[in-house]
């Protein structure tokens, strides 16, 4: 145990954000997405859900202030709700943790499957909130 580290960081956790270098990007995915065929470096976030994991990261992960689009979400597909209630969760967390105004990009479904096969890593979640996946491009201190 260290201060100030919030528990839901693991030690896994704390070493791949510090692992990761400008333009890095790491998956917060919800508890439907196919995160063991999607990556090598999975992260067992079971038990919690994806905001409270972003709370928790963005307290050390400086996100990118060199792209229009830092944060990255799925989006929902055609006859799926448009913009499910936990994005508002994540642009109120985003909010209080940036000092910087924060634009959010939607990706197409398969698109965010293709990119979050390039992440560093994916934090598989429990969350069960649909369409609750994103994507956290990070920046430089």
């Amino acid at each position: 145990m260290l201060k100030g580290i919030p528990p839901i960081i693991s030690p896994e956790l704390m070493k791949v954000m510090m692992e990761m270098g400008h333009g890095d990007e790491i998956v917060l995915a919800d508890g439907n997405y196919p995160a063991a065929s999607h990556s090598n470096r999975i992260i067992n976030g079971h038990g919690h859900g994806v905001a409270d994991f972003l709370r928790a990261i963005l307290e050390f992960f400086p996100l990118d202030t060199y792209v229009t689009f830092p944060v990255m979400l799925m989006n929902p597909v055609q006859g799926d709700e448009k913009n499910p209630e936990i994005w508002q969760t994540y642009e109120d967390i985003i909010k209080k943790t940036s000092d910087f105004p924060v634009q959010i990009e939607k990706i197409e479904r398969m698109d965010f499957y293709e990119r979050s096969k390039a992440a560093y890593a994916i934090i598989a979640t429990s969350e069960r909130a649909q369409y609750a996946n994103l994507i956290l491009k990070k920046g430089v201190l």
